[in-house]
């Protein structure tokens, strides 16, 4: 372990990808995985707590049918109070960014940034290509 008394932030980021947003999309994974006042900014949104975060991951894995992501590279921090991974989501357009659903298969990029305290992941920051989906399905029922 290191200073943080973390044992493996990498493994605890890859094991939330795997079991919410792998093909079993557990969400009571949250209550084990993070903090109890977890927050995740993304969109321009902060969603703060878990039962508000399990709650706004359940509604854009509605809008985002078999919603689905894969980590290509996790990096981790130093002292281990940090990780951050590159991912891609992918899914069946089901009303994904208020627009009509149509059942086609999307995808788009993100990096998340997670902070780690007490061996749990205790926030996050997002950026995904959101624009460039949302214009590309937009423009496709144009």
């Amino acid at each position: 372990m290191n200073a943080n008394n973390i044992a493996d932030p990498v493994q605890l980021a890859l094991s939330f990808l795997e079991r919410v947003w792998g093909p079993s999309h557990d969400l009571n994974a949250i209550d084990e995985l993070m903090t109890e006042d977890y927050t995740i900014t993304t969109g321009g949104a902060t969603i703060t707590g878990r039962s508000e975060f399990k709650e706004w991951v359940r509604t854009f894995q509605q809008k985002l049918a078999d919603a689905i992501t894969v980590s290509h590279e996790t990096i981790r921090s130093e002292a281990g109070d940090r990780v951050i991974s590159r991912w891609i989501c992918s899914g069946k357009n089901n009303g994904i960014f208020g627009l009509p659903a149509d059942g086609r298969n999307v995808a788009f990029t993100g990096i998340a940034i997670w902070s780690v305290r007490d061996n749990r992941l205790a926030a996050c920051w997002v950026e995904r290509s959101a624009l460039e989906l949302y214009q590309k399905i937009k423009h496709d029922h144009s």
